[in-house]
């Protein structure tokens, strides 16, 4: 079986190292994704250390993979290597703006996921930490992060101490659109999200938090209005202050 069909979120991880050699080998590996301009537009910084481990956690909620993991890997949007090189080599660099930051954005997160497949065919475990836009001001003073650098992704990686149940997905016509993007019914809703609705630890779920749908999980506790309009608050002023805005 295809190792991407049975790929989990690993939260718990083995005393055992990740050596620098493995990680150097993947990270060379994943860079063979596709980037815009051949540029290779993201940074990678590894955290190993305890106390540098403990200086992340707040920005990620304190979920106790970031401590407890071997490495944690902070992917980051990195318009500025590319311009400290322009600036040596006589070229004015034009990219503090927001489309050189989607740019590179899009370069961080295509490194990421390729680097997410290498790590699952060679049996490593991690967690992707959405987290890491939710506080990104945290990790940019954490990290020292300078100015056209973001950061976008975090994974906590080790060998895995647990084999979770896999998740559940939609079926593809759910997502797919042939030749023009088709709006849903409530019959096609009810097509696709009953069975995801039926599953029974999300109807513990609704049960133990009280809610009438799985829908309201999302919408009232998971990812509210109010967090929301925060949060993007937060990112847009950690974008000002890294100089795409």
């Amino acid at each position: 079986m295809k190792t991407i069909l049975t790929r989990r979120t690993i939260r718990k991880y083995a005393d055992r190292e990740v050596s620098e050699t493995l990680l150097n080998r993947l990270f060379s590996e994943a860079a063979r994704t596709q980037t815009m301009g051949n540029l290779q537009l993201y940074s990678v910084v590894v955290t190993r250390s305890e106390e540098m481990k403990a200086k992340l956690s707040p920005a990620h909620f304190n979920q106790p993979m970031v401590k407890e993991a071997p490495v944690v890997l902070t992917i980051c949007a990195d318009f500025n290597r590319t311009s400290v090189w322009a600036r040596n080599r006589q070229a004015t660099p034009g990219y503090d703006n927001f489309l050189s930051f989607i740019n590179a954005a899009t370069d961080a997160l295509l490194f990421t996921q390729t680097l997410c497949n290498l790590m699952d065919e060679e049996g490593l475990g991690y967690c992707y930490l959405g987290t890491t836009v939710y506080m990104p001001q945290m990790i940019i003073d954490t990290l020292q992060l300078p100015k056209l650098v973001m950061p976008i992704a975090t994974l906590t990686v080790g060998w895995p101490a647990e084999e979770p149940p896999l998740s559940d997905r939609l079926p593809n016509a759910s997502f797919v659109h042939s030749e023009t993007y088709q709006d849903y019914t409530p019959a096609d809703i009810d097509t696709y999200y009953t069975a995801k609705e039926q599953l029974p630890e999300n109807r513990h779920f609704c049960e133990i938090n009280q809610k009438e749908t799985l829908a309201q999980i999302f919408t009232d506790i998971r990812y509210t209005k109010k967090d929301n309009e925060a949060m993007s608050a937060g990112l847009l002023e950690a974008l000002k202050h890294q100089g795409f805005l």
